[in-house]
């Protein structure tokens, strides 16, 4: 009976430290990767500047949002940022369809290979993260507010009698809910809606498309705000969940690009199961095992160091790894196609 109650603290630590974080984690990647993975299947490009997108709409939502908390607008226990977000959509909606005019269509008009709209991209990538930077600075930028845990560790313990609570904080939760939602609707309107099936015919044959009456126009300004829309979401739950800071959604690129990889690039349903892939890949490799082990192996066998296999320093390292791999192994990623 004393080993069971262990297995079960074993257990609620694992939930807490890996199986919680990664899912929450795995979520915003998938999110992110959705994006690059949209605009890969419909323009034919590596959206290098999507890191920095995310950044500025997460920059907009952020300020709204000091400015509602200001004149004590909110939404009790859920983070005031959830008002803001349609502001933040739309800013960066504008902003990418004013980058595809000004920048994207005239290389499109020429036919470039994709390896100049990459380039273009990379551009596009510094210059946003430029303006983000100005606008709202380089440093840690919080915003969460309302009710910060839903499950409370003292509350789980005096519940259970067990030695460790289980704590899922609420920006955790909206992360899943939002993120299962976000992923409903996106499949449903891919499937079912006219303009959706019309993406998905332009991915499949551009030419074929065009020859049927198919807007190209239209499908490159709904790939672009649908892109803006899963940026800022994407970035607003990273920022809420953890915190705000421009060159960390750079870094993100890394991850978000290993997810759309490891999915199948160009696949909406290989960038979920990637983004999930690689969260848990880095929560699981850089989470120091020793306390879990403790709970399950007799006294004569507890570790003595952390049992860590890398440092949580080692994160993007984690990723790059896992790109790395996929790339030599399967290049075409776990799902290979083109828009489902």
């Amino acid at each position: 009976m004393d080993y069971l109650i262990d297995v079960i603290n074993a257990l609620v630590l694992f939930s807490n430290f890996v199986l919680v974080p990664g899912l929450a984690y795995g979520s915003q990647l998938a999110l992110g990767a959705l994006g690059v993975t949209l605009v890969f299947g419909i323009l034919r490009f590596a959206n290098f500047a999507h890191g920095d997108t995310m950044a500025f709409g997460t920059m907009v939502t952020i300020l709204l949002t000091w400015w509602l908390q200001s004149v004590g607008v909110g939404l009790g226990f859920l983070p005031t940022a959830l008002i803001a977000l349609p502001v933040g959509i739309a800013a960066t909606a504008l902003l990418v369809v004013f980058t595809d005019k000004a920048v994207y269509r005239y290389y499109r008009a020429r036919k470039a290979v994709p390896v100049v709209f990459v380039m273009v991209s990379v551009g596009v990538m510094f210059m946003t993260n430029g303006v983000v930077r100005f606008i709202i600075g380089p440093d840690d930028r919080r915003f969460s507010d309302g009710e910060r845990f839903l499950v409370k560790a003292r509350t789980f313990k005096e519940v259970t009698g067990l030695s460790e609570g289980l704590a899922i904080r609420t920006t955790q939760g909206l992360t899943v809910v939002i993120a299962i939602a976000l992923v409903v609707a996106l499949f449903w309107f891919l499937q079912k809606t006219k303009t959706g099936k019309a993406m998905r015919a332009y991915s499949d044959n551009e030419d074929l498309a065009l020859l049927s009456g198919i807007n190209p126009d239209r499908i490159v300004l709904v790939t672009w705000v649908i892109a803006a829309a899963l940026a800022t979401i994407a970035g607003v739950l990273y920022g809420l969940d953890k915190s705000f800071k421009p060159f960390t959604y750079f870094q993100l690129l890394l991850p978000i690009f290993a997810a759309a990889i490891v999915g199948g690039i160009g696949q909406p349903v290989g960038a979920i199961v990637g983004g999930y892939v690689v969260a848990f890949s880095e929560v699981t490799i850089t989470y120091a095992y020793k306390k879990f082990l403790i709970y399950l192996l007799p006294e004569s066998l507890e570790p003595d160091g952390l049992m860590q296999l890398l440092s949580t320093d080692y994160k993007l390292a984690v990723s790059f790894l896992i790109l790395v791999a996929v790339l030599l192994v399967r290049p075409t990623g776990i799902f290979s196609g083109r828009l489902l």
